[in-house]
């Protein structure tokens, strides 16, 4: 069984996931569209697509295209969904899930009526500490897990100037003040894709920025924000906590790992930093940093990459960790790049699975919602001071 997909977007991050989506053996068609027609015959022309559409609205129109998924700029994703799944088309959709609890609301609400699969393609389920937390849990390794800590940091000299100028056009300044607690699924999902709970309170604090470079202006910013660093403490259910870093002003070297995730319970802990990874209990310490590296599957200099920065081409290139299960994947996939530590691979097929086999996938719509909605809850936070704010929850997904 197999369906057709489209690709909305063709910016720097969605070629890589067309190639992957076209070698899957569960996807016959694949097709794209861009704002810019240019983009989309340039990619559909490198990748050997099937054919481009010149809307995304003809794109749902069409009889031809069975699912879309959605690589567009961070704030228009919810927007972009709901018209997906009203036409009738299930729906992949990058990070974040949406920027208001009412977008999450009704993209919870359209899944329910539509019956249609929609997933969040958070890289962060497949990181490989999160994995490795993830087995670990599940065997009772940790004792009673009480306490993780979540940070996804990337300096906006990485990388991120020239991918927002690429990305914002003439006004590339306003969208780059992009609040670091909207984009928290790298983050909060590491966390929680490990760790079975749900955030349900939160108090935030964010630094205003000092660079004076009209990036996080607010006289700029389309989303009035003056923040680039923010820190978050969650309240959990069950009992416990998790704090979170959204950092875009920070003396670390990202291109190395700009996602790290620690985890203490009552019998062990685990903490990861740029290039060494510990499981630590009460009669020692082990080293599991080979356990958690990726080893790279393509040169950074591929010329697949040319359009992107080339100090965010690490992101894109890391192959998988020896605690990936790539049992599971197409065989297609054994020699194809994969990115963000290994996760590329991973969130191809469990879409395509998901949507062939009628069945939930791994970061479905109730799933994205608790890996968002803590962070647009902890902006609202920041914004107040700090006051702390309970988090609305959708609850956990039906089961099918």
């Amino acid at each position: 069984m197999t369906f057709s997909l489209g690709i909305v977007g063709a910016g720097q991050f969605s070629g890589q996931f067309a190639r992957l989506f076209l070698a899957h053996p569960g996807v016959s068609d694949v097709y794209v569209t861009d704002l810019l027609p240019d983009r989309a015959e340039r990619l559909a022309a490198a990748e050997g697509l099937t054919g481009t559409f010149p809307t995304y609205e003809a794109m749902l129109e069409s009889e031809a295209v069975d699912a879309v998924a959605i690589f567009t700029q961070r704030w228009t994703h919810g927007p972009l969904v709901l018209q997906g799944l009203g036409a009738g088309k299930h729906v992949y959709s990058a990070v974040p899930m949406a920027i208001s609890t009412r977008e999450i609301a009704e993209i919870i609400d359209a899944v329910k009526a539509t019956g249609l699969t929609y997933m969040m393609g958070e890289t962060s389920q497949y990181n490989p500490a999160t994995v490795h937390a993830r087995n670990r849990i599940a065997e009772g390794a940790f004792g009673r897990l009480f306490y993780a800590e979540g940070d996804y940091v990337h300096d906006m000299d990485l990388g991120f100037y020239d991918a927002y100028r690429y990305s914002g056009g003439e006004e590339w300044k306003s969208t780059a003040s992009y609040p670091p607690l909207l984009y928290p699924t790298h983050s909060v999902g590491g966390v929680l894709g490990a760790w079975r709970t749900h955030a349900v309170s939160v108090s935030a604090l964010g630094v205003v920025d000092e660079r004076g470079d009209g990036v996080f202006d607010r006289s700029v910013s389309r989303f009035d924000n003056d923040v680039s660093n923010a820190t978050a403490l969650f309240e959990v259910a069950g009992g416990g906590s998790f704090r979170t870093n959204e950092f875009r002003r920070v003396g670390y070297p990202s291109h190395i790992r700009e996602s790290r995730f620690r985890f203490f319970g009552t019998e062990a802990s685990m903490e990861q930093l740029a290039t060494v990874a510990l499981w630590q209990d009460k009669s020692g310490v082990e080293d599991i940093s080979d356990l958690l590296e990726p080893k790279p599957t393509m040169s950074p200099d591929d010329p697949s990459l040319q359009h992107v920065a080339p100090k965010l081409r690490a992101a894109f290139t890391s192959g998988s960790a020896p605690v990936h299960d790539r049992a599971r994947l197409p065989r297609a996939f054994d020699e194809m790049h994969n990115g963000h530590e290994g996760s590329h691979h991973f969130l191809v097929d469990d879409f395509v699975t998901a949507v062939n086999s009628r069945t939930l996938p791994s970061v479905n719509a109730w799933v994205a919602a608790r890996y968002t909605l803590p962070g647009i809850v902890a902006h609202e936070s920041a914004r107040q001071g700090g006051t702390r704010l309970e988090i609305p929850d959708f609850g956990d997904a039906p089961v099918l």
